[in-house]
């Protein structure tokens, strides 16, 4: 039960843009990646470059970073002298 040629109704090619076109598209709007509002790729490039090099790291004082030490150290020697509390 074979229908003839004439018959079938051929399929529409949907207009699918090819993966290497879209990879050298370029993207001139963008999203904030804090705050989510739009921006151009001037300020986009500009956030970016903000973030990647901060103007003054984080640093944690010379106290609190003595007693995360003595915390460690601690929890390593309690196995050892189980009465230390």
């Amino acid at each position: 039960m074979e229908e003839p040629a004439e018959r079938l109704i051929p399929v529409e090619e949907t207009a699918d843009i090819p993966e290497e076109i879209l990879r050298t598209e370029i993207i001139t709007g963008a999203r904030s990646p804090l705050t989510g509002e739009p921006l151009t790729a001037a300020e986009y490039a500009q956030l970016q470059e903000a973030l990647a090099n901060p103007v003054e790291p984080n640093r944690v004082s010379d106290d609190i970073r003595y007693l995360v030490f003595l915390l460690q150290l601690r929890r390593a020697v309690r196995p050892i002298l189980p009465f230390i509390r």
